[in-house]
């Protein structure tokens, strides 16, 4: 019996740890062959070229498509979806896959699932039925009404799927890939690298071991003309607290010019000696300095996923995640320095929280992989080329 071909599409450096212990399991299941299509900002530079750890990771992609317009804004993010749905209905076409994964939320994904979907292709959709402050909620629930199979991370956002009319028997809850990486590195009890020494990246040499601080805060596009106010604010209100911290360039999003412009003329200006800037990093080792930091500050999901199960402080600016399933881990504060100073200063000098499994078990990848060999929901669909 031939093997069932299984497309998935990474498109920015979150999606890969978002899906990475998925495609490991889809890769080494003896029913299934994985097609890896890298594409958008997974393969710029600028962005940290999340292709070169898949790679380094060994997996070797199907294809790869290049589709971002640089602009940051609205206009570029509907121009590079565009361009993405051209290329990828050629990929798909070529590849001729069994069924197509399309990741979360991020606005290029919705060009995977218009490529697959108008082709006929089951279409398969990870992390449905969650809720963000952003056009992502929007393309997250797009995405779900183009999706044959829905495998979502939460028992709240199986409900939500379903609210949409899904299929329930079609709606099954996995937890979160991204939780399968922290439990894997959940018994480490020290951080065993020095991130500067081997990640490079720009600021002073920090004296973190006794302490640091995380920061990844991205745009927020419905709001993104504010891009570069928001960064000062955070930035200002970190180097205030003079703790050592580890920041991390934004994703390519509207607004993301305004949030890098707003990071370089602070490093340039104010030239902070306690904050060391990184482009990107091996999903496991990301993991590994939040399970060790004091504090996640910024907007990032980590924070609602990852930190939840590690029990990390976070300190959650703005509105990005609004309405998201949190832990008790989770604080939320307007973009005011004042009031991020005083969260963040208080988080640094707090103990841990319990950690919690309201993403999952860290069994997602396997589950996934299972799901896509046996189940027949996926492949209900005739294929048409």
């Amino acid at each position: 019996m031939p093997k069932r071909k299984i497309c998935v599409v990474v498109t920015a450096r979150p999606s890969y740890s978002r899906i990475k212990s998925a495609l490991t399991a889809i890769k080494e299941h003896p029913s299934l062959e994985l097609q890896l299509v890298i594409a958008g900002s997974a393969l710029l530079d600028r962005y940290g070229n999340a292709a070169d750890f898949i790679e380094r990771d060994g997996f070797k992609a199907a294809a790869k498509v290049f589709m971002v317009l640089e602009g940051e804004n609205p206009t570029t993010m509907a121009k590079t979806t565009g361009i993405g749905v051209m290329e990828l209905t050629n990929v798909f076409y070529n590849l001729k896959p069994d069924a197509v994964v399309t990741i979360a939320d991020r606005f290029e994904t919705i060009a995977t699932s218009i490529a697959a979907a108008y082709q006929n292709i089951p279409l398969v959709h990870i992390q449905g039925g969650e809720v963000t402050g952003s056009i992502d909620e929007k393309v997250r629930h797009a995405n779900t009404k183009l999706a044959d199979l829905h495998l979502v991370s939460s028992e709240e956002a199986r409900d939500r799927v379903i609210k949409l009319g899904e299929d329930p028997e079609k709606v099954i809850n996995t937890g979160c890939p991204s939780i399968d990486l922290v439990k894997e590195i959940c018994t480490e009890e020290h951080l065993n690298f020095d991130p500067i020494e081997k990640y490079g990246g720009v600021g002073e040499n920090l004296d973190w071991k006794n302490g640091y601080a995380v920061v990844m805060q991205h745009p927020v596009t419905t709001e993104y003309r504010q891009a570069r106010e928001h960064i000062l604010e955070t930035l200002e209100a970190v180097n205030k607290l003079d703790y050592p911290v580890f920041w991390f360039w934004p994703n390519v999003d509207a607004g993301s010019d305004g949030t890098s412009n707003g990071i370089r003329t602070f490093r340039e200006m104010v030239k902070p000696k306690n904050i060391h800037f990184f482009k990107n990093m091996d999903p496991l080792d990301f993991l590994r300095l939040l399970k060790h930091s004091k504090v996640l500050v910024g907007n990032s999901s980590a924070g609602i996923r990852e930190c939840s199960y590690l029990g990390v402080p976070v300190v959650n600016i703005g509105i990005r995640q609004n309405r998201r399933l949190r832990g008790n881990n989770v604080k939320d504060v307007p973009h005011q320095r004042d009031k991020i100073f005083e969260a963040v200063k208080d988080s640094f000098h707090s103990d841990k929280h319990p950690g919690s499994q309201i993403y999952g078990d860290g069994d997602a990848g396997n589950k996934i992989a299972e799901i896509l060999a046996t189940s027949e929901l996926s492949f209900s669909k005739t294929i048409s080329y």
